[in-house]
């Protein structure tokens, strides 16, 4: 019974190590159980050994490809295992292999390989075996629109497309021989040499070419070395930050933003302006920490955030009343705590009668605050210079509502490390240049209020705006 499969097409699968063999069977041992292929295709490429063994503990997967009987032959699908996938075809040159001993028979269309036999012309089997003529006698052709050809007019088209046009098709373009013709270097190089003749621009051989990837946010034209301390004092303070982009901001002493803002004023630059620059900025950034666009959109309308403003009858409490006023006009519930005295500052008042106006609560004790916890608390109870209002009852009272309260804290303005701070911070707010801040006062942010370059110089200031585009920026400690 080993004898019915000498011939026949096989693929023999011996598992990844050994790989996939294909070739023809040439003699099968029952005894040693090992079968032999002649002229084989290992993993497509053929064998440069004219014939290969194999033992049966090897063979992992074994695929009849054509079996043969005598002169005939037939292709089948048998297996060891049921498997549909199609078969790879091995790569390798025609010219080379016979025909009948190559797995490409397994390419073939099912009418070529039952009409493929041996001794029949090449000719009559092509054109058999198309489309056209498959399901009609030897002597019809396709019929046309205006009528049948037959006799000469067949003749003539067997003549004319018949014999000889399918010889070709039977050798595989060879893609690698074609492509290493080409001498890429050699064509440039011509390129080159005529366009210098004609006086046009060289593009370059591909050697000579060197492109760089740029970023989006990277200048392709080389600019002057960054200078990151942009920014001297006369009189450093204890600590130094940066920015984001890497940018050094130091510290200042209360005495020198004192000056700074003197000289502003004696420019143009009042009270009542910075009062009004300092609350948009805090506001944008109060804004921000309630959500921003996420939180204010007219689906929300029913989710209005609450803010409790704690301030001083002192020009920071006028800071954060102005923040107060522009949030009410963002639709945030502003809860004001402002303790009551006969006689307080004229921007503190000015401050408060524009808040009243947006509709926003103002309390003076302590129990009037909301009891359950609000979205932010912001501290305006700090002085710069009037320490002794730490001992108030109200300033008590007001810092230990704030530390109770579990919402987070924004501190405006707050003073510098020879103060302590009765309220820890999570974010604290500095103008112009930031003091020396203590390790309580959180993050520490930066907010220009205007004030102008030429003012930095009369006090000592070698200045040079951090800000960028934004008029809030976040300070690092350097």
């Amino acid at each position: 019974m080993a004898a019915d499969w000498l011939g026949s097409l096989v693929s023999i699968n011996c598992g990844p190590s050994l790989g996939v063999y294909q070739g023809e069977v040439t003699s099968v041992d029952q005894s040693t159980q090992t079968i032999s292929l002649r002229q084989p295709f290992h993993n497509g490429v053929k064998c440069p050994v004219p014939e290969v063994t194999f033992s049966a503990i090897d063979i992992k997967e074994l695929k009849i490809l054509e079996i043969r009987y005598g002169n005939a032959r037939t292709s089948k699908s048998a297996s060891t295992k049921v498997n549909s996938a199609p078969l790879v075809v091995p790569k390798t040159d025609p010219r080379s292999v016979e025909k009948l001993n190559s797995p490409q028979h397994c390419s073939k269309s099912y009418g070529e390989r039952h009409l493929d036999v041996p001794g029949q012309p090449k000719a009559f089997r092509r054109r058999h075996n198309s489309w056209s003529s498959s399901s009609r006698g030897a002597n019809q052709v396709t019929p046309k629109k205006n009528g049948v050809k037959n006799g000469p007019m067949k003749q003539r088209d067997d003549e004319c497309f018949g014999d000889g046009m399918e010889d070709g098709l039977d050798t595989d373009f060879d893609f690698e021989g074609n492509l290493a013709l080409f001498d890429k270097a050699a064509v440039f190089t011509e390129i080159d040499i005529s366009e210098r003749r004609n006086g046009a621009r060289s593009r370059g051989t591909p050697q000579e070419q060197t492109p760089s990837r740029y970023r989006h946010d990277e200048n392709i034209i080389e600019a002057k070395p960054i200078v990151y301390r942009q920014i001297t004092v006369p009189q450093p303070g204890a600590k130094e930050y940066c920015t984001d982009s890497g940018l050094v901001v130091p510290s200042i002493s209360y005495e020198l933003h004192k000056r700074v803002l003197s000289v502003a004023e004696r420019h143009g630059l009042s009270l009542e302006r910075r009062l009004e620059m300092t609350g948009v900025c805090a506001s944008q950034m109060g804004l921000t920490l309630l959500g921003g666009p996420n939180r204010f959109t007219p689906k929300n309308l029913h989710q209005h955030p609450t803010v409790a403003l704690l301030c001083g009858p002192h020009v920071q409490g006028a800071q954060g009343i102005s923040c107060g006023r522009h949030l009410a006009n963002h639709e945030v519930e502003v809860v004001l705590f402002l303790p009551n005295f006969v006689k307080m500052l004229d921007s503190v008042t000015s401050e408060l009668t524009l808040f009243i106006k947006t509709g926003g609560k103002q309390v003076s004790n302590i129990k009037d605050l909301p009891d359950t916890p609000v979205d932010l608390v912001i501290n305006c109870l700090d002085c710069h210079e009037n320490t002794f209002l730490m001992d108030q009852p109200w300033y008590q009272a007001a810092a230990d509502w704030a530390n109770q309260n579990r919402a987070p804290v924004l501190s405006l303005d707050p003073p510098g490390n020879g103060q302590g701070q009765a309220v820890e911070a999570k974010w604290s707010l500095s103008l112009c240049l930031p003091l020396a801040l203590p390790e309580g006062a959180g993050s520490v942010y930066l907010c220009d209020i205007g004030i102008p370059g030429q003012v930095f110089k009369e006090v000592g200031i070698k200045y040079h705006s951090p800000f960028g585009c934004k008029f809030v920026i976040p300070l690092h400690s350097a």
